[in-house]
């Protein structure tokens, strides 16, 4: 199930529309006649493209009692992923397909009003380290590990 918009009961405004994902990057290449990883690493769909491959692979990966939202608001500020865990932790995820990262005002903001446990900046890197506080940028493999270590 694709994540639903989440919004708490905090002073912001929020945006409760759907945002819409292409849940099989492959089909999305295809419908764009993107047919290698060059074509695809100079096209304006990449950072989408790597987004919803990720948040796909993390959804499909939580466990049962896990679920998924994403938070946007009016100004713009944004948390790609939400996942709540079954006693009310949240986990905030941010997806960037760049080499170095680096978590947004308007993410830490949203981080610290919604009182998550850790934030994390998923990126296409082979190293986890800190940005912030509470918040690691970390390859997909490494939150996935960290995901199935809580089941």
């Amino acid at each position: 199930m694709p994540p639903l918009p989440y919004y708490p009961n905090i002073k912001k405004r929020f945006i409760k529309s759907p945002k819409i994902y292409i849940r099989d990057s492959g089909l999305l290449h295809a419908l764009l006649n993107i047919v290698s990883l060059d074509e695809l690493s100079g096209h304006p769909i990449l950072g989408h493209s790597w987004e919803g491959f990720i948040i796909e692979q993390i959804i499909y990966s939580l466990p049962d009692l896990f679920r998924s939202f994403f938070l946007r608001t009016n100004a713009g500020a944004e948390i790609d992923l939400i996942i709540l865990k079954p006693h009310s932790e949240l986990i905030a995820v941010e997806v960037k397909y760049t080499a170095s990262p680096k978590a947004s005002r308007g993410f830490i903001n949203l981080l610290q009003d919604l009182n998550c446990i850790s934030g994390m900046i998923i990126y296409p890197g082979e190293e986890e380290y800190p940005v912030h506080r509470n918040i690691k940028v970390t390859p997909l493999t490494h939150f996935l590990a960290m995901l199935d270590q809580q089941q």
